[in-house]
């Protein structure tokens, strides 16, 4: 009784990956083009607040360090 060893032949690393990675994609929600750029108008208006928020602790304090150290 001789009994065949049938090897099942495993993807190598960068098939497996990538089908996995396709397969997770494809789960994925997308937005919409009018949810994606709502999105971005708020990301924007974000950045464009902390940016002026920051600018001005920036000359506050630099100003303040200034009349400290005149």
């Amino acid at each position: 009784m001789t009994e065949k060893i049938v090897k099942v032949k495993q993807p190598n690393f960068v098939q497996r990956y990538f089908r996995e990675t396709v397969g997770e994609i494809r789960k994925v929600n997308w937005p919409t083009p009018k949810d994606a750029w709502h999105l971005t108008k708020i990301v924007l208006l974000v950045l464009v607040i902390m940016a002026a928020g920051l600018g001005l602790m920036d000359f506050a304090f630099s100003r303040l360090i200034a009349l400290i150290l005149a």
